[in-house]
């Protein structure tokens, strides 16, 4: 009985500890109330088993609780390894994860697609930036349109209207129409459609190209004016400083009229600026710029023509009519040496004018001489229907020899020594491919139906239907015909890109 009602007390005495929250320790009593001695210490040392047992078994199985004791804390670890964990405390959910193994990577997003992400963006913020440099681009264009309408209406509704109401002086008349040109032209189409169609084009960026490309021929019109440009600035330079300066002080104007007739050039000249800019923007913003690279190209051309008609518009002593010698294919200065029938002169510095019809050789005014602006005085030319090209020489491989056919019989070389190889191939080019067309041309009126049934042959057999060991044929010059370069030759009709190697000195017209 002893015996059993102290393992009844030990028991009890373990839910009391477990329900006073005592700690576990090896090294004290499991529990003991204030002033009284413990039932269970009063067993174990009456060397009973069943108390020593409950001990073991509350030491087995503890309840849980912190404690500085450093051997309660061993033995309270080791029974938590050999028992289910317990649920993790709320704050756990914060803690880092532990890391994986490396096969969970290939499921999880990757660096790299963050990268990408990022990368993405970005690319769509320099588009955005690109496109709204390129809007910034054209609204350049459409205040300097604004400006320069402004600039032209100066000239026309105040030069010319005032000149018109108040007469010019006798040494002036019949000269003022050369002063202005076409100008009044070019402002009454700019100020009444072009600038208006520039203003839509804010709306619709994407039409900015085919303005340009949709109007080419009537930007013409600028190669009208720079041709007429010469003759300007040599009646202007005359009464500048008096008649157009009274002029100038009577409208108030603070820019000189030679200031204002400018204007036309300087803006032909802009066009392509601008839209290169706004092709560089269209480029990076990832937009289509087909059109525009075409609009581009037709503002080249356009002041390049401007530019060759200018020059042109400064020869001097030419007697006929220029307009008549067909479309000018090149110009450039050269060191030229004539040889007529005898000693090669020496060279000289020329300006050589290649039009489809004829090619003229010009001499540079001396600045020190003649009048302040450039130009050119005549001294030769060579009519297409006369005109021959020598085979290159490999002693002079920039060297171009043209030759001229006389009434007489004779033949008169024209050495051109060219600053580069491109130069030369260029003119070559164009030499040869004006001596097919007038041989072809000249075949056609002499036998139209051999030549048809040679064209229809050609047409059906292709284009490289002649052996490519076959020399190519003679080239002779026929009547004038016109051509436009920029669509060649018939497409029957294979160009020889380069002259033949070949039998005798000269190829030109028999």
């Amino acid at each position: 009985p002893v015996v059993l009602l102290c393992a009844l007390s030990a028991d009890s005495y373990s839910v009391a500890c477990s329900e006073a929250s005592i700690p576990p320790s090896a090294g004290s009593a499991p529990c003991q109330r204030s002033g009284s001695s413990s039932p269970c210490s009063q067993a174990s040392s009456g060397g009973s088993r069943h108390p020593v047992s409950a001990l073991k078994k509350w030491l087995a199985n503890p309840v849980r609780k912190p404690n500085s004791d450093a051997a309660g804390k061993v033995e309270t670890e080791e029974s938590e390894r050999s028992t289910t964990p317990s649920p993790l405390p709320r704050h756990a959910e914060t803690w880092p994860r532990p890391l994986e193994s490396p096969c969970s990577y290939a499921a999880l997003p990757s660096g790299e697609t963050d990268s990408a992400s990022q990368g993405s963006a970005t690319v769509e913020e320099e588009r955005s930036v690109a496109l709204e440099k390129s809007l910034y681009v054209l609204s350049e264009l459409i205040e300097t349109e604004r400006l320069y309408v402004e600039d032209l209406g100066l000239i026309v509704k105040g030069y010319m209207a005032t000149m018109a109401s108040q007469g010019v002086p006798e040494d002036m008349r019949g000269k003022d129409r050369m002063v202005f040109g076409n100008i009044h032209q070019i402002y009454d189409w700019h100020k009444d459609y072009f600038l208006g169609e520039l203003e839509k084009c804010l709306a619709d960026p994407d039409s900015l190209a085919q303005l340009f490309i949709k109007h080419e021929r009537r930007l013409h019109m600028y190669v009208v004016y720079c041709q007429n440009k010469p003759k300007s600035e040599h009646i202007v330079s005359e009464f500048i400083e008096t008649y157009f300066e009274e002029l100038r002080q009577q409208l108030g104007h603070r820019l000189q009229l030679n200031d204002l007739l400018i204007k036309p050039v300087q803006r032909i000249m802009k066009y392509q600026l601008l839209l290169k800019d706004f092709l560089k923007y269209y480029i990076r913003a990832g937009r289509d710029v087909e059109d525009l690279q075409r609009a581009v190209e037709v503002m080249c051309f356009v002041p390049k023509r401007c530019n060759d008609m200018m020059n042109v518009g400064r020869l001097q002593g030419f007697q006929g009519k220029i307009t008549a010698q067909g479309k000018l294919l090149q110009q450039d200065t050269f060191l030229v040496s004539e040889q007529d029938n005898g000693v090669p002169s020496r060279a000289r510095e020329r300006r050589v004018f290649l039009f489809e019809q004829l090619v003229i050789f010009s001499e540079p005014i001396d600045k020190k001489k003649g009048p302040p602006l450039p130009g050119y005085t005549f001294k030769n030319s060579i009519k297409v229907s006369c005109l021959g090209v020598e085979e290159p020489s490999e002693e002079h491989p920039g060297c171009l020899v043209l030759t001229s056919r006389g009434a007489d019989g004779g033949v008169a070389r024209f050495a051109m020594q060219t600053a580069s190889s491109e130069i030369k191939r260029a003119w070559l080019d164009d030499v040869v491919q004006i001596l097919e067309t007038q041989r072809n041309f000249l075949n056609a009126l002499q036998s139209p139906i051999e030549y048809q049934r040679k064209e229809s042959k050609s047409h059906s057999l292709g284009r490289n239907a002649t052996s490519p060991t076959a020399a190519p044929p003679v080239l002779q010059p026929g009547s004038s015909a016109s051509m436009d370069r920029r669509h060649g030759p018939s497409c029957n009709t294979p160009l020889p890109s380069w002259l033949p190697p070949q039998h005798g000195p000269a190829s030109e017209a028999v």
